[in-house]
């Protein structure tokens, strides 16, 4: 049994759902999204509930993976998605510019990263309030397909790691990092 495929999917005002051969289309005042549906699944739209129904029990996972992408495509094109990138270290910043993010992350050289379309950013600088005036730069990744802007949030996460020791490194804003304890002196 998938208790996610059950659950209903309300439609909001504003969205036009198309279910065609193999897709669901949602038309938002954000964009327009097409998702997947798997084989042995099918949509049922009725007086703006949109319900996933399987055709056998062989199909649970899918049943509620496909629910799972519309959902999420629903959510895109109405609300969209939001992730936050911290870049923590000392000389380590990034500046926007249009598509392209300039990063500066203690290599010898400048990394650019171009954003796909449909993703944007914004970048903002905070002081972190300790006894040097050390700031740590947020960027705010926005868009409306989630699958699209975790795998460019990945791609930036894997352009510096995050250092097991002192944290520095393009970390994830809301993920909790648990650092090593260094060597004692003598």
């Amino acid at each position: 049994m998938s208790r996610v495929g059950k659950k209903p999917i309300s439609i909001p005002s504003g969205v036009t759902v198309t279910i065609g051969e193999g897709q669901v289309e949602f038309k938002g005042p954000k964009g327009t999204l097409n998702t997947p549906i798997p084989a042995g699944v099918t949509f049922k739209q009725e007086d703006g509930v949109l319900t996933a129904e399987r055709a056998s029990d062989d199909d649970a996972a899918f049943h509620g993976l496909a629910r799972a992408l519309a959902n999420n495509a629903l959510v895109g094109v109405t609300e969209g998605f939001s992730k936050d990138m911290d870049i923590v270290g000392v000389g380590y910043k990034a500046d926007v510019q249009g598509q392209k993010i300039n990063f500066s992350l203690g290599y010898s050289h400048p990394i650019v990263f171009d954003l796909p379309e449909g993703i944007s950013a914004k970048a903002e600088r905070i002081n972190t309030k300790t006894s040097i005036n050390q700031y740590q730069t947020t960027i705010t990744l926005t868009g409306i397909d989630k699958q699209k802007l975790g795998q460019v949030a990945a791609e930036m996460n894997r352009l510096r790691k995050p250092d097991a020791y002192k944290g520095k490194g393009v970390r994830y804003a809301d993920k909790f990092y648990k650092l090593k304890p260094g060597k004692t002196g003598k």
